[in-house]
């Protein structure tokens, strides 16, 4: 019964995405957000900031830091979401430069290097995208239908098909609108079993915030020390907030920042109450704290998370798609700026997506720890041209890519045998806050000394 009320719910959701897609596509909309010629408005772009950044593996890693790591584990993910401030910074640095897009910035500082070393990293933060929401979207389902043998992988099947459906037939323009729905509805049920959540008699917010986590709480405050050093490049590198930044007027654009933030950092801290909930009443972790919930709420309230997580999943899938679609036909000129080009593109990043999720790492924190470390080539260069206004020599760029590039390789391979001679003999979080620190010190110190040459 509790599987027939999930589906029948998020079958509500994707029949209302449906409707709410618009009927007619433009090249114009599908590429640029536009509905009958005009830009979106303040709060159909907040709304679609958050849905998009809220999606459903950040709710899960930041309810899962907060199970093992308690309040700093689940503020370190908030942390991220400063973002929105950064990214607000960024574009409007952009635009008072007149470019249009990050990879026109590059290109005009670095040429083809510079736009095609950053091209390669969105490519991959959006596969990751694809990828990782549709993990969640499998085991959503297989924790609700245990006895059904795949279940998970059927469900990300027919999840990525329906999402693949809608987003193809409108590009961003569906993305835009279906995003306000999604957010909607998502603050609609998720703050139903939030106000359950505050209201049961074994709650204490006191409890909350000084909760150790099911494993202490020095890694949360390692994972926050991460966050802070990545969240100046983080924005940059993620495709699908950039390209919401030149869609409007200066003014909407940046209160549309603002607003997105505090909202989506309340959604990240109330998510992370539920796991850290957990751990404080000594619940076990299962299936990645869904199995761990099915045991602790009542089924009302288990499957408004559930849902609440699908519509993440969904609202994000959409996104990820428009930005892959305008990546690779306007910045990469792999097809044709045409609606059929649009749509082949995201037919090919949704069959990518979906090979990871059925065969890929399912330690969901990963993507964001491999993309982040891999975006902060990026530091340096905004730090030295956007604050100081100096010019960095094309081979300080390369210097600081390499190294970020492999940084991220470095903490993706830390499995590895051989990495036993690199990385320090520590948790692997720690590992991850050592390898940012070298990033940034041969990033700006390449920048530095390159900027100084240039300058004499």
């Amino acid at each position: 019964m509790l599987s027939l009320y999930v589906i029948a719910a998020f079958g509500v959701v994707i029949v209302f995405s449906f409707v709410t897609a618009p009927r007619r596509a433009s090249v114009e909309g599908f590429f640029e957000g536009q509905v009958a010629g005009r830009a979106p408005g303040l709060w159909t772009l907040v709304l679609s900031q958050v849905t998009t950044w809220i999606f459903a593996r950040s709710l899960m890693n930041s309810a899962i830091l907060g199970y093992y790591y308690g309040a700093p584990g689940t503020l370190a993910y908030a942390a991220y979401y400063l973002s929105f401030l950064t990214g607000g910074y960024i574009i409007g640095q952009l635009r008072t430069r007149e470019a249009s897009s990050v990879q026109d910035w590059l290109g005009a500082l670095f040429g083809s290097v510079g736009k095609g070393g950053y091209n390669v990293v969105i490519a991959l933060r959006l596969l990751s995208e694809v990828f990782a929401n549709l993990l969640v979207v499998g085991l959503i389902f297989n924790a609700v239908l245990p006895e059904v043998a795949n279940a998970g992988t059927y469900a990300i099947i027919v999840v990525a098909v329906l999402g693949l459906a809608y987003s193809a037939w409108g590009g961003l323009s569906a993305a835009l609108r279906t995003d306000v729905v999604q957010m909607v509805l998502f603050l609609a049920v998720f703050g139903v079993a939030f106000i359950y959540l505050i209201a049961s008699p074994d709650f204490s917010m006191a409890a909350i915030i000084t909760s150790e986590g099911a494993s202490g709480q020095r890694q949360g405050w390692v994972l926050l020390a991460v966050a802070m050093l990545q969240v100046f490049s983080y924005p940059a590198h993620d495709p699908v907030m950039m390209d919401r930044g030149f869609i409007a007027d200066p003014k909407t654009t940046r209160n549309s920042f603002l607003h997105a933030f505090w909202l989506s950092a309340l959604c990240i801290l109330a998510f992370g109450v539920f796991g850290i909930h957990a751990a404080n009443l000594g619940a076990a972790y299962e299936g990645q704290l869904l199995t761990t919930w099915a045991g602790m709420f009542p089924s009302w309230v288990f499957v408004a998370l559930l849902v609440s997580l699908l519509v993440s999943a969904l609202s994000t899938l959409d996104s990820a798609l428009s930005s892959a679609s305008r990546l690779c036909v306007e910045e990469l000129r792999l097809a044709p700026r045409s609606l059929m080009g649009g749509r082949m593109v995201m037919v090919v990043f949704m069959v990518l997506g979906g090979a990871l999720t059925l065969w890929g790492n399912s330690t969901l924190f990963d993507a964001v720890a491999v993309s982040g470390t891999a975006s902060m080539f990026l530091t340096p260069i905004m730090v030295a041209v956007f604050v100081f206004g100096w010019s960095v020599p094309l081979w300080s760029y390369v210097v600081s890519f390499g190294a970020a590039i492999a940084g991220a390789a470095a903490y993706f391979l830390r499995g590895a045998e051989f990495m036993a001679f690199i990385l320090p003999d520590a948790p692997k979080y720690e590992q991850l806050l050592a390898i940012c620190v070298v990033v940034l010190v041969v990033g700006f110190a390449a920048v530095l000394i390159g900027s100084r040459r240039v300058a004499d």
